[in-house]
């Protein structure tokens, strides 16, 4: 192709102008010439390489146009997810009404499509992963070590009658009522009764304590600290505890209540009746001020007395061999886990030349529940504000009633403060804003997604190497769990607490708080646990529409940055979250 600079280089002689005649070349005009057609040459081929870059330049911007348009189509088809295999595709659970076709259009949409898109192209470059991205700093983490199990004091006898816990919620809060109860039971010398778990509307689980822990290796280490009895003696079993005044709610106690609250109001209650049944116990028991040995009875019957039951020790052996790729690696937390089924997870063959293959456990706390509970708005429109109501008026009436009746803050004034829990968009988001590259193994813990399928697409689109559990085992090893929540919460417990990397998205959870402190204890330092600052990302994530990838990147990893600092509890916090302090861990320097 020609320029219309070329046009004006090269001159043609008009024939029929007297001046067109061709003169004659003496040395200067040859000379001339040359200079005149060496400048012509140069001018035409400047043109060229102008045109090929220009060429070169709309291609690649075509490139980028299609790529794009092929990510927001994905993202707007209406079954984008292909049929689940072992690896390369996530089936998690649906919840509410959101699977409609309607409503999982109009939800999956959502305001993140453009940083999805960004998230995407700089995936496809393949960076190197940060060096500290499955490291936490070792050398201040590993100079603290488990040490709860020393004991210095003579055991309970339990003389002064009887305390019985019916404790709510799910698996992980009715293991801190548990250990607050053990607690109890040892500051007012009193006999616990094995722990029974309340039966929940949202959880709908009839598991009991003998369904989840092994009851009598509870029963046999915490002897030498307190008296546990698996009933109430017969004469106690036929009084209307209730009639008599012995029952106690959630109502009645307020929340995180001192010890010497017990001492005066609990105590005589068991000395009059010989019993107290605390019924709901949901963190009825205060972190600070206790004594030294009280807390560290917390921190032995957290981390040592409660082992789950065989069966659930050896399903979760076979899921983290699965999430392994059968390398036979046992990882650091395996025997404190899954117990003697540790080494089930060794190939028999005993090669071990495979590498161990690494993953990314990510925790999302996303259920209808939390959804609902949180208050906040998560792009659905008229029709999810109108789902999460009818869900409160159900299983939160006290909330649906506040909110009736007294100006609470408004969902934008809750994301600004991070009091949102982080969409899954969010937190995959966050994930490849840290560097985590596209194959990266990642297993999803708290499967029934509000929202449904719609919200996958982000999560697969981004790592299609995202699995859950429901993945990795198959229908018949998952049958002896179905339709016990909490016993499926301890299979995504041990997932999550083995796990090379831990990345939390809701900070209030128990489940992430549990696994937490759980990787804090026995990880030696080893163990990295992300823990985004919820409010500094919320102020990032509100500006979706016009950052550009490079400054949400860095403004992603700067937040998560100063999280990840070995710390030791800070006052009224839980022990259960933050093991390092003197009570749970010792220092070795």
């Amino acid at each position: 192709m020609v320029s219309a600079s070329d046009f004006d280089a090269v001159q043609v002689p008009d024939r029929c102008s007297p001046t067109s005649r061709t003169p004659r070349l003496g040395p200067s005009r040859l000379s001339s010439s040359r200079r005149s057609h060496s400048s012509s040459w140069y001018r035409r081929r400047r043109a060229k390489l102008l045109l090929a870059l220009i060429a070169l330049l709309a291609s690649f911007l075509f490139v980028n146009w299609f790529m794009l348009l092929r990510l927001q189509h994905q993202h707007d088809a209406p079954d984008p997810i292909p049929k689940p295999t072992l690896r390369s595709s996530v089936s998690l659970s649906p919840q509410g009404k959101s699977n409609k076709p309607g409503n999982r259009k109009k939800s999956q949409k959502g305001n993140y499509v453009r940083m999805l898109a960004l998230a995407a192209h700089a995936l496809a470059e393949n960076k190197r992963e940060p060096k500290d991205l499955w490291h936490e700093p070792f050398v201040p983490a590993s100079a603290w070590r488990p040490c709860a199990d020393q004991r210095n004091w003579e055991p309970n006898e339990g003389k002064n009658g009887y305390i019985v816990v019916t404790a709510n919620g799910g698996i992980n809060q009715q293991r801190v009522a548990v250990c607050n109860a053990v607690v109890v039971a040892r500051l007012l010398n009193s006999t616990l009764v094995i722990p029974k778990f309340m039966y929940s509307s949202v959880w709908r689980d009839v598991s009991q304590f003998s369904d989840i822990y092994q009851e009598e290796r509870f029963i046999n280490y915490l002897t030498p600290d307190i008296r546990i009895v698996k009933e109430l003696p017969t004469e106690l079993q036929s009084l209307d505890l209730e009639a008599i005044g012995s029952v106690v709610t959630d109502v009645d106690m307020v929340k995180e209540a001192k010890p010497s609250l017990y001492l005066k109001h609990i105590l005589p209650i068991i000395l009059k009746n010989q019993v107290v049944h605390f019924v709901g116990f949901g963190n009825r028991l205060a972190f600070d001020p206790i004594a030294f040995e009280l807390q560290r009875l917390r921190c032995r019957c957290n981390f040592h007395a409660l082992q789950f039951v065989p069966r659930i020790q050896e399903t979760g052996a076979l899921l983290l061999k699965r999430l392994r790729e059968h390398s036979g690696l046992i990882g650091p937390l395996d025997h404190y886990l899954v117990g003697p089924f540790a080494e089930s997870i060794k190939e028999k063959s005993g090669n071990y030349a495979k590498k161990a293959s690494k993953y990314l456990a990510l925790h999302l706390r996303f259920e209808i529940d939390m959804a609902a509970h949180s208050l906040c708005e998560f792009g659905g429109g008229e029709d999810e504000r109108k789902e999460l109501e009818a869900y409160r008026e159900i299983h939160f009436p006290a909330l649906s009633l506040l909110k009736r009746t007294t100006k609470l803050p408004s969902p934008f004034e809750l994301r600004s403060e991070g009091l949102c829990p982080l969409t899954p968009e969010e937190s995959i988001l966050m994930l490849a804003a840290l560097g985590f590259n596209r194959k990266t193994h990642i297993f999803v813990a708290g499967s029934n997604l509000y929202g449904g399928r719609s919200r996958l697409v982000a999560l697969t689109s981004l790592y299609p190497k995202l699995v859950t559990k429901e993945n990795l085992l198959s229908s018949a090893e998952l049958e002896p769990f179905a339709n016990y929540s909490s016993q499926l919460a301890a299979l995504d417990f041990i997932g999550c607490t083995a796990s090379d990397a831990f990345a939390m998205t809701d900070s209030g959870s128990q489940l992430s708080s549990l696994v937490s402190g759980y990787r804090i204890y026995y990880g030696g330092g080893r163990m990295p646990t992300i823990r985004p600052n919820k409010r500094r990302l919320a102020s990032i994530f509100m500006k979706n529409s016009t950052i550009e990838w490079r400054v949400f990147e860095q403004r992603v990893r700067k937040a998560v940055r100063q999280t990840k600092h070995v710390q030791t509890r800070p006052k009224a916090r839980s022990i259960y979250r933050y093991p390092r302090c003197k009570e749970c861990m010792c220092r070795t320097d």
